[in-house]
């Protein structure tokens, strides 16, 4: 009797550990198709959000103008920390309006795209009806004599100020950022949001600011190589000192062509008709020669075209309003 109760024990035992193996193998199937939606997700946010970056990194790049060079790092690094506090209130915001208020993400979608256009149209204008003023960015003698001044006078508030200006601007992208990620995974379960979301904030943290820093110091670079004694690392640092310049163009220039692609990608997804007409165009165009080509280049061109009549329409707006109010002010 006592053997016949062990044995049944036994068995009961043997049947529990074959139910928590099979349970433990599903799990595992599952854990592994979680990561694997993990890291497909990851890569479109990714892919839609690396249109921002060539602005984001022109930006960035930009906001160290004026510091000494044993200091860039420094305020590189200070605005990276500052950058990641904008993401830790970004992320738990995007999941709050996904969780409580997803017809939300559509519209916010569509007024950072609307945001997006804007600042390009914005940036086309400025260069093209001012050529006269000095841009805030640029390389003008007065500014940089003004720069120089207030770098010298008080170097600690002049550091401040430039980390405060570019943590306030990375808030405006990372905000972008953010809400094109969480349209990319806005009917996803909502652990793999928290996971995309904060992949995404980590990695476009680090690839931004871990090339911001590169680039901010291939003219030390280049002035280190010149020193050499080698013909070689000479003719590379005379090559990387003239191209830093040129860098910095074509990445404002990428910024810019970037804001109306991806803003006036957003604008089109965000209108069903439009998006399928543009969809429609790009099917047609795999019957033309190098069919390929043009399915994606097509579709890319009237996302940016209509980003810039977006942007147009936008800034006229807002031009309008400005002087609206300047004319009851006055």
């Amino acid at each position: 009797m006592a053997a016949g109760s062990l044995l049944t024990l036994l068995d009961d035992i043997a049947t529990i550990l074959d139910d928590v193996a099979l349970m433990t193998k599903v799990a595992a199937k599952k854990s592994a198709t979680m990561a694997d939606d993990v890291s497909a997700m990851t890569k479109v946010a990714a892919q839609k959000t690396a249109g921002v970056l060539g602005d984001d990194l022109a930006l960035n790049a930009q906001q160290v103008t004026g510091v000494h060079a044993e200091r860039e790092l420094p305020v590189v690094w200070a605005v990276a920390k500052g950058s990641l506090m904008n993401k830790v209130i970004l992320v738990p915001a995007a999941l709050l309006i996904s969780a409580f208020i997803p017809w939300a993400v559509t519209p916010l979608l569509m007024a950072g795209g609307a945001f997006l256009c804007f600042e390009g149209a914005e940036k086309l204008a400025h260069k093209f009806l001012h050529r006269h003023d000095v841009h805030e960015a640029g390389a003008g003698p007065e500014k940089v004599v003004e720069a120089s001044a207030a770098a010298v006078s008080d170097p600690v508030a002049y550091e401040k100020d430039k980390i405060k200006g570019a943590v306030r601007t990375d808030f405006i992208l990372s905000a972008e950022i953010i809400a094109i990620t969480l349209g990319t995974v806005a009917n996803a379960p909502f652990a793999q949001q928290v996971l995309v979301l904060s992949g995404i904030a980590v990695i476009m943290t680090a690839g931004v600011y871990g090339l911001v820093a590169g680039i901010v110091k291939l003219d030390d670079l280049g002035l280190w190589l010149l020193q050499k004694g080698s013909a070689a690392a000479r003719s590379i640092g005379q090559a990387i000192v003239a191209a830093a310049p040129w860098l910095m163009k074509g990445l404002s220039v990428a910024g810019t062509a970037a804001m109306f692609l991806v803003g006036g990608g957003i604008l089109v997804h965000g209108v069903p008709a439009i998006h399928h007409a543009v969809e429609a165009v790009g099917a047609q165009s795999l019957a033309w020669p190098l069919g390929g080509v043009w399915a994606v280049v097509l579709p890319n061109l009237l996302n940016a075209l209509i980003g810039v009549v977006a942007g147009a329409v936008v800034l006229t707006v807002v031009q309008g309003v400005q002087r609206a109010r300047a004319g009851q002010a006055a």
